[in-house]
């Protein structure tokens, strides 16, 4: 867990390729459904492709179906970008009870929202070329000059601008809030420092994992 920006995708990669686990992402998850014509692939086709959200009930629907799979009971998972919400949550935690296995840590990476604002937001593109750059991680040779066509045009995509990301943030935050509060509760939430390196970053959540049984040996 973690808001847009805190790195979640970045560490569930190094999580995954360290402790063998299959990597469950939602994104991923829509996809494979979709592709393969599911009866829930084709349901949360037709919300995609009108522009809704999936509901819930079509999402838990393929998490359950997902954490079925044969690969998934002789390796274990790592869910990424679920759950989001705190009925999610409740659906989650009935579902790996039917299917008689368990959730054995919630990471969730902290980053201050501000200094997400700054991360999400600092992205620009040269009008003329496409090239992008951001103002803190990737800025131009020369301020104001672009490195590929020496064009001095550039802007911002919607998405990109802060008042923007911040709405998304105050979004996640609110439907975060009651799902880290749960976790919490059942002892299972793991809190990590996410302003720190990468490599400091996953350092923490290996040493965590690694109080599990079924790691020791890793």
């Amino acid at each position: 867990m973690g808001l847009p920006g805190a790195g979640k995708g970045t560490q569930a990669e190094k999580i995954v390729n360290e402790f063998d686990l299959v990597h469950i992402s939602t994104g991923d998850m829509f996809r494979a459904a979709i592709s393969q014509e599911t009866e829930l692939g084709k349901m949360a086709k037709s919300y995609l492709d009108q522009g809704k959200l999936v509901p819930d009930e079509v999402t838990n629907g393929l998490v359950k179906e997902r954490l079925g799979q044969s690969d998934v009971k002789s390796k274990g998972f790592l869910l990424d970008g679920y759950p989001r919400t705190l009925a999610q949550g409740e659906a989650l935690d009935q579902t790996v009870k039917d299917l008689k296995t368990q959730i054995d840590q919630v990471v969730n990476i902290e980053v201050d929202p501000e200094d997400l604002v700054q991360r999400l937001s600092g992205r620009f593109i040269c009008r003329k070329c496409g090239a992008t750059y951001h103002r803190i991680y990737n800025p131009p040779k020369v301020e104001g000059i672009c490195d590929v066509c020496g064009s001095r045009e550039f802007y911002q995509r919607d998405d990109d601008k802060p008042e923007v990301v911040r709405n998304r943030l105050a979004v996640n935050i609110q439907d975060n809030t009651p799902l880290i509060a749960y976790y919490q509760e059942q002892g299972k939430l793991a809190k990590i420092d996410g302003n720190k390196s990468i490599d400091e970053v996953f350092a923490e959540i290996e040493k965590i994992l690694k109080k599990f049984d079924s790691f020791k040996e890793l």
